[in-house]
């Protein structure tokens, strides 16, 4: 009798210890209470920067809007082709980043912008502007980019971004958070940096991830969520099992066309 209690007590330790584990487990940045200090993130002023194939949409404007005419792209009317007048309905046309990281802007010619955030290229084009134009305003926008989300999150799929500020908590968000069965503490980001794909892993259970460099992503970054231990066990029981259908299929088959032969041959 006291042994049979013994081991009911040590089952009844064991599940309970199952179970807080996996609590635990589905819980965001444990650790934050004993340290406040990771709140305050050194990444306050982050802001994406320009690489090679983005698509950038600049307008320079000044007190004399006819100054600065030539330093802006024509605009488009798709309603009528090839009609390049502005229009209450006209598109502004884009510079695309090339390979080697220049855009061509008119009078000023090629400008590096690969490796500059869109406040930085307002600030050079200004300075530039200026030696002709008095107190010229340019706004720089990146109109959007896309992060991959993938695995075990309830909306995988392709994140259209359209801010400059985007944070993997962003990108989780979008992609529904992760299911019950996504591993919070080994999240793995791919990057390319400079025709190379790095990797990183990022743990959403610790508040460490605040002050990681890979807090924020950029363009194109793919995010995967690994399953836990028990959805890689239901994977494995399912293939198991519908190997034994399979299988137990065949087997019923090749019985049932024995059985006929049998049949046929009695009958002769």
């Amino acid at each position: 009798m006291k042994v049979k209690l013994l081991l009911l007590s040590f089952i009844f330790a064991c599940f309970m210890s199952t179970g807080c584990k996996s609590g635990r487990e589905l819980v965001y940045f444990k650790d934050i209470d004993s340290n406040p200090e990771l709140l305050e993130s050194k990444y306050k002023d982050y802001a994406v920067k320009v690489i090679k194939g983005d698509e950038l949409l600049i307008t320079v404007t000044s007190e004399v809007p006819e100054a600065t005419v030539q330093y802006n792209l024509p605009q488009v009317d798709y309603s009528r082709k090839g009609d390049t007048e502005a229009t209450p309905q006209a598109k502004l046309m884009s510079y695309i980043v090339d390979a080697d990281g220049y855009i061509s802007f008119p009078v000023l010619g090629k400008l590096k912008v690969e490796g500059m955030t869109t406040s930085e290229i307002s600030d050079m084009l200004v300075e530039k502007i200026s030696k002709d134009v008095k107190n010229p305003y340019v706004r720089v926008q990146m109109p959007r980019y896309r992060v991959n989300v993938l695995g075990e999150v309830n909306n995988p799929g392709a994140k259209s971004v359209s801010t400059e500020r985007y944070s993997i908590l962003d990108a989780i968000s979008d992609a529904g958070d992760l299911s019950q069965y996504g591993r919070r503490d080994n999240v793995l980001l791919i990057r390319e940096v400079d025709g190379n794909r790095t990797y990183h892993r990022l743990d959403l259970g610790s508040a460490e991830i605040l002050k990681s460099p890979y807090f924020y992503l950029q363009q194109n970054d793919v995010i995967y969520v690994e399953p836990n231990d028990i959805r890689k066990s239901n994977a494995e029981y399912d293939q198991n099992k519908s190997y034994k259908v399979q299988v137990a299929s065949v087997v019923v088959s090749t019985i049932s066309v024995i059985a006929s032969l049998v049949i046929a041959l009695a009958v002769k």
